[in-house]
């Protein structure tokens, strides 16, 4: 089955998020997507709450930019997560958008030599080693968790390019792929997700989170049109869904085809009854999605 979740996009102020995350929870829905878009919500503060809100569904945060953190930060706040809500937790890290790395003086230089120095680290901080690192950004001197978690726990990574995509399928457990990405995108990042994989002996799985980006209702298809042409994506085919339940089970349905094993349900930045988008992906789109 093809896995189903909703975006709370952070154009919304923080405390709109309990009444949405505890609908998603009532409702079905699979996953409830932050995200940790500078300058507005904290990804790890938000899913803290979203999950103390909830008792069902999983919390994604996609993603933490790994510029603005130390790894043992990021391994604390995971750790602390993956301990108090086993199982619910999902958490992706990427390089972040350069301009907002760029104002908060941490663009780094090599962007994808940070993210896999980043990502080695965190994964071997989550399995409870101690590690000694001296990378080129990551340096660490005998550094463990007291509280690692107590089980395996599920890591991605935000890819877009060729070498971050084959970064992702070597060293993490999952990609998020952005909404820019029409489904032969998807096809294509599965090919060097697992050319990533073959490279570094992996065979277990590894997942594939796509957005959609999905408006519904009144004016659907201007404010889909219009978020397009404001992302510069208005001449991408096959991107985004406008329209009833089928139409945007048809969109769900093509990126699974090409490769993606959960798709999240992006609602426009005016999205103007954030509720009522997550009861339509929990009730109408999730009961005609195989």
């Amino acid at each position: 089955m093809t896995g189903l979740g909703a975006v709370f996009r952070p154009q919304l102020p923080p405390e709109r998020l309990r009444a949405v995350v505890g609908l998603a929870d009532a409702c079905g829905l699979e996953e409830l997507w932050l995200w940790e878009d500078c300058f507005r919500e904290g990804g790890i503060s938000a899913a803290a709450a979203a999950l103390a809100w909830s008792e069902r569904v999983r919390i994604g945060v996609g993603l933490l930019p790994v510029p603005l953190r130390n790894v043992a930060i990021t391994a604390m706040e995971a750790a602390t997560l993956y301990r108090l809500f086993p199982g619910r937790p999902i958490l992706a890290v990427g390089h972040g958008v350069q301009d907002w790395m760029g104002q908060v003086g941490a663009r780094a230089e090599s962007p994808v030599t940070l993210l896999r120095e980043h990502l080695d680290a965190l994964r071997a901080l989550l399995r409870g080693e101690r590690l000694t690192v001296q990378g080129r950004y990551v340096d660490l001197d005998d550094v463990g968790l007291d509280w690692p978690p107590t089980g395996p726990v599920e890591l991605l990574a935000g890819a877009g390019g060729p070498r971050t995509l084959r970064l992702s399928g070597a060293s993490a457990d999952g990609t998020v792929l952005t909404a820019s990405t029409a489904p032969d995108g998807v096809r294509r990042a599965r090919q060097l997700i697992d050319e990533g994989r073959e490279s570094a002996g992996r065979t277990d799985t590894h997942r594939i989170v796509v957005y959609l980006l999905t408006a519904t209702g009144p004016g659907a298809t201007a404010r889909l049109r219009a978020e397009l042409a404001e992302e510069g994506l208005e001449s991408v085919p096959d991107l985004g869904a406008a329209g009833d339940a089928h139409t945007v089970a048809k969109a769900v349905q093509r990126l699974a085809e090409a490769g993606a094993d959960t798709v999240v349900l992006q609602p426009t930045g005016d999205e103007p009854d954030p509720e009522a988008f997550v009861r339509f992906a929990a009730e109408e789109v999730r009961a005609l999605v195989p």
